[in-house]
Order: C-alpha cells, then structure tokens, then sequence
C-alpha cells in the first residue's frame, strides 16, 4: 500500500473511531452518600451541579464554609452541590464516613449532598472521575486532579462545562455567571 493511500486509510479509521468515544453524562452514574444510600445522578436532570473533591484536613477545608453560602444561596430546584472525600493528596481526609459527616456538620454546618470516599486519581481513581478528567469520556476536555477542592461544574444535561482550580473561590466570575446564565 503506497504511503499516501495509508495514511488516508489512518486518517478515516481515525475519524471513524473518533465517533464511538464514549461521552455519556454525569447522569449515567450510582455512587452512595456517607451514610451508606445509594444515590443514582440521574436523579439530578435539570439541575446545573458542581462536584467537589473534599478533605477534612487541607489548608483548603474552609472552602466548605463557601461552598456551604452559595449552595444556600443557588441550591434547589436548579443547582447542587456533591462533595466526594478524598484521601488522595497527603491522606489529607483520613476519616472514616461517620466521622466526616460530624466534621462538615459540626464545622461547617454542611447541607449539600456528601457521598462516599472515593480516589479522585491514580490506578483506582472513581468511575465518575475517570469520566470528569477524561476526554474520551466526557467529550469536552482532559484535565487533572491537582488538589483537594476542585471543582467541576456540569450543565443541566448532565455535561462538563468546565472546572476551577483548587484554589479558586466559589465567588468567582467564571462560577457565579455560568450560575445566573
């Protein structure tokens, strides 16, 4: 086969398998709270969702505190929030559920929905951050874990928008307009 002809061919298998790259939704997920229920995200159609990974012990923990105000002041019928505890980044969440539970309430008076812990990276990442950081999954863009409290917003569809950074607030431009859109 002459050079030309192969990479023809390359470029159409290419093209073709470009087409069967999985790129399903957030709502194709079943994790379960820290209590133990089981929490289908299908059940979130229609709400815009932010999905945080979360530690007890970070120097980033009191992001809890605004990411508590803002779900009280967006949270309802069109936005929630999801934290997923993490021990990935210093063992910097080492509690059990029931003590994570009492360390967002007791501290931080938590409301928005916390599932189970879960790996937000490495060999057993979670099947929901596999679709989060993944492009072949999520169809949008790749990205990593760099630390405790990322963020990733999901449109009602159940599609990744975008993500902020660890670092920044809940009060930003990018977050609180993609909310009031």
């Amino acid at each position: 086969m002459s050079v030309l002809k192969q990479g023809i061919t390359f470029v159409l298998l290419a093209v073709g398998l470009s087409g069967f790259a999985q790129q399903g939704s957030l709502h194709q997920f079943k994790t379960s709270t820290l209590e133990g229920e089981d929490f289908d995200l299908a059940s979130l159609k229609g709400k815009k969702v932010l999905v945080v990974n979360t530690a007890s012990k970070c120097g980033l923990t009191p992001q809890y505190a605004d990411l508590e105000v803002l779900y009280k002041k967006y949270g309802g019928d069109k936005f929630v929030i999801i934290g997923f505890p993490a021990n990935n980044f210093m063992k910097q969440e080492p509690g059990t559920h029931e003590e994570i539970r009492e360390f967002c309430t007791r501290n931080y008076g938590v409301t928005f929905p916390m599932m189970e812990k879960i790996s937000v990276k490495g060999d057993d990442m979670h099947p929901i951050y596999q679709w989060l950081t993944q492009k072949v999954q999520n169809g949008v863009m790749d990205s990593e874990v760099g630390w405790n409290f990322q963020k990733y917003m999901i449109d009602e569809d159940g599609q990744l928008v975008g993500f902020l950074k660890p670092r920044e607030t809940v009060d930003s431009e990018k977050l609180i307009s993609w909310l009031e859109e």
